[in-house]
């Protein structure tokens, strides 16, 4: 019997639609999904900028994005050596995927994992600028830890002594609206701008805390309000300063190229 002539309440019938529909449709979506790729990573890529000269405080009147980003350079940091990596290509690493990578990427015991990451990469990506006799002006350093839903991605901007904070911003997280999700908040943001990160011992001293923070605060250079209602989420903002600032992250690094030696 041919397919037109089967009752439509036939079972054989239903089953044929059931899985010419599905069919279409699945070819439909692998289709738009190839085609649009392009677009989505180049939105990718555009966001990533835009955060990354945002959080350096880079003025972008008159221009676009790309073209603020030009002053930008980006460069590879050994976290092991705490010197630049050349050798590793800055355009094409992804240390989202080196953290996957057991080659690339080391696991972190519970007492070096304040930020609760699991594992760290050996190679960072970080983005800098110059001023005119070439002397490194900005460093814009990504940083991650875990808040209370979710791991929180982002960039801290230092002036050029690596110790300076000109500011914080999270480009991507699931913390709750209206309390963890309060790191979006440009008035909370805005705090961050003059902190210092290290104590005179050399230890990182930058962190959030409860109460607020006003010239009668002890160490008020190195404070940060705490987000209201939003504790554990504080903490991990405080967490991830730490470790990556720290011997673990960043601290060598910055040591180095204080020293001259980056």
């Amino acid at each position: 019997m041919a397919f037109k002539d089967l009752p439509n309440d036939s079972i054989a019938k239903t089953i044929i639609v059931a899985v010419a529909l599905c069919l279409v449709c699945s070819v439909f979506v692998s289709a738009s999904a190839v085609v649009l790729k392009p677009l989505q990573e180049k939105n990718k890529l555009l966001d990533k900028q835009k955060n990354i000269v945002q959080v350096a405080g880079i003025d972008m009147a008159g221009r676009s994005v790309p073209e603020a980003f030009e002053q930008i350079e980006a460069r590879v940091v050994d976290l092991q050596t705490g010197e630049f990596a050349d050798q590793v290509d800055a355009k094409t690493y992804d240390h989202r995927k080196a953290t996957k990578d057991p080659e690339q990427s080391s696991e972190l015991s519970p007492d070096q994992d304040i930020a609760s990451i699991k594992r760290r990469e050996r190679y960072a990506t970080i983005y800098l600028t110059r001023d005119s006799s070439g002397n490194i002006e900005k460093l814009i350093l990504p940083v991650r830890g875990y808040g209370l839903w979710s791991t929180l991605w982002g960039f801290l901007a230092l002036e050029g002594d690596g110790n300076t904070v000109i500011g914080l911003s999270f480009f991507e997280h699931a913390e709750t609206p209206g309390l963890g999700g309060e790191v979006d908040n440009p008035n909370w943001k805005a705090q961050w701008q003059g902190k210092e990160v290290y104590g005179d011992d050399g230890d990182v001293e930058l962190a959030l805390v409860k109460g607020g923070v006003d010239a009668s605060t002890p160490n008020a250079e190195h404070k940060v309000d705490a987000l209201s209602g939003a504790t554990l989420t504080s903490n991990g903002v405080s967490y991830l300063v730490k470790f990556w600032m720290g011997e673990q992250g960043f601290g060598p690094f910055l040591r180095n190229l204080t020293k001259g030696q980056g």
